[in-house]
């Protein structure tokens, strides 16, 4: 055995020894048969190539190696210990919700927060499938939401994705818009619009394709890329200057100076998933199935109406990985 091999329990029964320099008493200590503990002290001796102790029929003493060895040895299952408690229960799972308001994705996590209370079901807020998948496949998220089939395809076969939600779409116009006087506004009353959503960002490309495929045919243009607005301030500053429609969902935070309308005629809808990786498995992930299915259950959220428009992208399967 290399001593870089050198297994935490021979490291265990030799500070034992070291302390109560009495085998019979470290044995009973760590409640191992005496012979089991001087076969993992021979053991020990045999892969540092050092003896330890010095046994006489009334004494066990520490040689100089033994002395050497007592404080490295402690030191290394401090460490051992320290491991161990670190990753004694599941780390926190990291969610990504794409906004800091209301959405879906918010009510699932708080529903799975309450079904498992002794879970840490951390929030972050990375804006985009698109981007926040990327995170997901390399590990540093853990779930995320979105219209996961809208994902490259390479990105998407290294992901398992669940559909939790049809969610239906809505415009946000600027106040004292044409069309904001209108309880709803019908699809094609957008026709000679150009209506925001997301071109040109790269974390968001789902969103737009999915944007591009609802407008075709029907005289709606995409607005050109433009600077991603961060906070409601600026959402709503670049708003009032462009002056376009932009694409949302019926949750989507309400923006000061601006007005929020469902789209109906026919009544568009987004496919919302959760996704994770391939063969993850943590208690919050479960939670968070839990809390989705219970949720479409309640509220219908995967029942569409038969008039209403989805994705030709869209599968209808209930999960996969």
């Amino acid at each position: 055995m290399n001593p870089r091999d050198v297994e935490p329990r021979l490291l265990r029964g030799f500070v034992a020894v070291a302390e109560e320099l009495h085998f019979t008493r470290a044995a009973a200590r760590l409640y191992v048969a005496q012979q089991a503990l001087s076969r993992d002290v021979r053991k020990l001796e045999g892969a540092l190539g050092a003896g330890l102790f010095v046994r006489t029929t009334r004494a066990v003493e520490l040689t100089a190696d033994g002395e050497r060895l007592l404080p490295l040895a402690r030191r290394v299952l401090a460490a051992h210990e320290e491991l161990a408690a670190a990753f004694a229960g599941p780390r926190a799972l990291l969610v990504d919700l794409n906004t800091d308001g209301p959405s879906t994705a918010r009510t699932v996590l708080e529903r799975a927060r309450e079904l498992a209370p002794d879970c840490e079901l951390m929030a972050r807020f990375e804006s985009g499938l698109t981007h926040a998948a990327a995170e997901v496949a390399a590990g540093r998220l853990d779930v995320s939401f979105g219209y996961a089939d809208g994902l490259d395809p390479a990105l998407r076969a290294r992901l398992a994705h669940r559909p939790v939600r049809y969610e239906p779409l809505a415009v946000l116009l600027p106040e004292g818009h044409p069309l904001a006087a209108r309880p709803a506004v019908p699809l094609d009353a957008l026709a000679g619009e150009t209506v925001y959503a997301g071109a040109g960002n790269p974390r968001t490309l789902e969103w737009t394709g999915l944007a591009r495929e609802l407008f075709a045919g029907r005289g709606i243009a995409l607005a050109p890329p433009a600077p991603v607005a961060v906070g409601k301030e600026e959402f709503s500053r670049v708003m009032a200057k462009t002056r376009n429609p932009v694409l949302v969902t019926v949750d989507f935070l309400d923006m000061p100076g601006c007005v929020k309308r469902p789209l109906v005629d026919p009544l568009p809808l987004s496919p919302l998933s959760m996704v994770w990786r391939k063969g993850f498995g943590h208690p919050g992930l479960d939670a968070l199935h839990q809390a989705a299915a219970v949720l479409a259950a309640e509220h219908g959220w995967l029942d569409a109406p038969p008039a209403s428009w989805r994705p030709a992208a869209l599968t209808g399967a209930r999960g996969s990985g």
